[in-house]
């Protein structure tokens, strides 16, 4: 009797020892609901064109996580260095189920749906799980600052004429937004690649 109390006991502090299970923070604004429920921050609805001229919702991002960012074509800074990273996180990703990518254009006025495959072509972007679109400029911004906390803006004074965040936004299944990172940065991105697979883990 004495034997099974000890094995109990020793189970009983294992459990409690044992190391929580990691969890992403929900970023943005959230609200406390009149039952007392925390309503986190969601991707807001959104409605746009693919390279493929098929129209891309908020649905796309439903059940899968999504690595989004904002980008135009002509680019002469950013845009080829984040495309890039982007690219290359798809390679390392592409075993893994339930990944995919979204990349909104901030120059829509140049970045026909045509413009857009060309350009995923010519930057070897996988498009079965990446998706280009474009839409109303306004749209576009708004959809930028609102669900992902970037900007995006024209700008004559700005190389190619807008400005836009660097940052890679992470989105879980749920559609909401769980980190940023700079597109640009090594480190970053590896920052990015350690919470993702926390987020899978959290499943």
């Amino acid at each position: 009797m004495k034997f099974t109390y000890f094995i109990v006991l020793i189970a009983l502090l294992a459990s409690c020892n044992s190391p929580k299970k990691q969890s992403l923070p929900f970023l943005g604004p959230k609200e406390i609901s009149e039952t007392g429920d925390t309503l986190y921050h969601t991707i807001a609805p959104f409605s746009f064109l693919s390279q493929d001229s098929a129209i891309i919702t908020e649905e796309y991002l439903k059940g899968k996580i999504t690595i989004v960012d904002f980008f135009f074509t002509t680019c002469p800074t950013i845009c080829p260095i984040m495309t890039t990273n982007m690219v290359e996180l798809q390679k390392e990703l592409k075993e893994i189920e339930g990944i995919q990518f979204l990349s909104h254009t901030v120059d829509p006025e140049t970045d026909t749906p045509n413009k857009l495959k060309r350009y995923a072509k010519r930057r070897n972007a996988n498009l079965k799980n990446w998706q280009f679109v474009t839409g109303p400029k306004e749209d576009l911004y708004t959809q930028g600052l609102r669900s992902y906390l970037v900007s995006t803006q024209e700008d004559a004074l700005a190389p190619g004429g807008f400005l836009h965040s660097s940052f890679f936004a992470l989105v879980d299944e749920n559609l909401k937004l769980r980190g940023v990172y700079d597109g640009t940065n090594d480190e970053e991105i590896k920052k990015l690649k350690k919470d993702l697979n926390t987020l899978i883990n959290e499943k």
